[in-house]
């Protein structure tokens, strides 16, 4: 592992998988804060104030219109990273940040909550374009398995699933009241978005393209030889070289597949199915709601509102170490493991909250269990169904594939997670302690698919997983 591998991964993961985690914890503690905003601001326009419902309405269109944003900026990856390249489309990705921080920061000056709507879709446009997983949720795990060792590439493409549970506990810290967890800073909270996005944006430069990119989809050898010499640290990179020479000459006669070619390619309809299932099952594993709404959750289970915001901190510090796990056995264990582990212990701790809520009243001692079972949910996610999606969906595919994949995959996250930021309050106020159980029937039938279709691919090439499912 040479310093300009570990540099450029730990970069694009500050200044882009960090802000997706932050962007999906920062409106949990200031939510009282911008809901009397929004009811005073209402006020003042039309001489009275928002009934709860109408209120409600509008603050969860605030916390899921960053997943429509996701959803936008998703369908938009393969446009850029074809155009532009990996490195490029990070890189304009980062402008996004800066125009979203600015529109949030003074949408109380400017008595807007358009502004902070508007602010929270654009964080989302940058993310569906930055991590798939994601161009957080795409074009970072996208990147860092094209620049990664075979050997390491499991262990780098989970280190954003820490920079997503880092930028969730820095929410979680920075909503403290002691820091900017009062009323007057909450749109300063919302706009801290601009700080990584500028150390990405100034640093990126010093590093070089996808040497897989370079080769393979511009022939350009020279750039990527000297790409191969940067990340490795070693003048010895023919082997490399002459992989993706194989996989280049295996592609020669193909061009890069759209999404509907994609679709409609028996060849890899395993692959793509298994990029659904997981993906989807990823956000509607109950996860989103988990960070939307966690000091909503831990007050319904009775937790002293004193206490949450302490309590939250506490969930936030457990999920880095979950992902550090996950991020230094996966070398190990493989991927298998620890995605069908992960959404069992899911699972398992969905059906937990809800025997908890339901005896919290006889027995007043469950609120922690509650507590326990979100630990462990979050525990769980982190360990990996965070990361291994979005590694596995640059391993099942070949470079003419992968783009469209990712546009596949990252709309269905996007689409769920939209769904259930949107859909989750009002789950709960219908179905109570039971809407819980929708979480652990789809984790089971995730981890049962997993173990049943998708094989290990641990430790081997493009080419070599593309054969299996073959």
């Amino acid at each position: 592992l040479t310093f300009s591998l570990l540099s450029v991964t730990v970069l694009v993961s500050f200044g882009s998988s960090m802000l997706y985690g932050y962007n999906l914890a920062v409106v949990n503690s200031p939510a009282v804060h911008i809901k009397a905003f929004y009811n005073a601001t209402w006020s003042q326009r039309y001489g009275h104030g928002l009934a709860p419902g109408p209120l409600t309405l509008l603050y969860s269109l605030t916390v899921s219109i960053f997943a429509l944003g996701g959803l936008v900026g998703s369908l938009l990856v393969g446009v850029l990273v074809e155009r532009y390249g990996r490195k490029g489309a990070l890189s304009r990705s980062a402008l996004l940040v800066l125009l979203a921080g600015g529109f949030m920061g003074f949408s109380r000056e400017l008595g807007s909550p358009e502004m902070v709507i508007i602010g929270r879709c654009i964080t989302g446009l940058h993310s569906g374009r930055c991590y798939w997983g994601c161009i957080c949720l795409s074009v970072v795990p996208l990147y860092l398995g094209e620049i990664a060792p075979k050997n390491l590439r499991g262990f780098l493409g989970l280190v954003p699933s820490i920079f997503i549970c880092l930028g969730v506990f820095f929410a979680q810290v920075l909503g403290l009241p002691e820091l900017l967890g009062e009323d007057r800073f909450w749109p300063f909270f919302l706009s801290v978005v601009v700080v990584p996005a500028s150390l990405q944006l100034l640093l990126l430069h010093c590093f070089p393209e996808s040497p897989r990119y370079l080769l393979i989809e511009r022939n350009d050898v020279c750039r990527a030889t000297n790409a191969l010499h940067q990340f490795l640290g070693t003048m010895d990179v023919q082997d490399v070289i002459e992989e993706m020479r194989e996989e280049q000459q295996s592609l020669s006669s193909m061009e890069m597949v759209s999404v509907r070619q994609l679709l409609q390619d028996h060849s890899v309809r395993w692959q793509t199915l298994s990029v659904v299932v997981v993906n989807a099952g990823m956000q509607l594993s109950g996860i989103d709601a988990i960070w939307f709404y966690t000091n909503t959750i831990f007050e319904n289970a009775g937790i002293p509102a004193p206490q949450i915001p302490y309590t939250t901190v506490g969930t936030g510090a457990i999920e880095i170490v979950a992902g550090l796990i996950g991020c230094f056995t996966i070398e190990k264990v493989g991927r298998r493991p620890l995605i069908i582990t992960g959404f069992c212990a899911m699972g398992f701790c969905s059906a937990g909250i809800t025997i908890s809520l339901l005896l919290q009243s006889a027995l007043p001692w469950m609120r922690y269990v509650s507590v326990a079972c979100v630990v462990g949910i979050i525990a769980g996610f982190c360990m990996g169904p965070a990361g291994v999606p979005f590694l596995m969906t640059a391993e099942l595919f070949t470079q003419s594939h992968r783009p469209a994949a990712y546009i596949v995959g990252g709309s269905l996250n996007w689409l769920c997670n939209f769904s259930i930021g949107f859909i989750f309050p009002f789950l709960q106020m219908s179905a109570g302690a039971f809407c819980y159980l929708v979480f652990c029937g789809i984790c089971f039938l995730v981890a049962l698919y997993v173990y049943l279709i998708i094989p290990e691919t641990k430790n081997k090439t493009f080419m070599e997983i593309s054969h299996i499912f073959a």
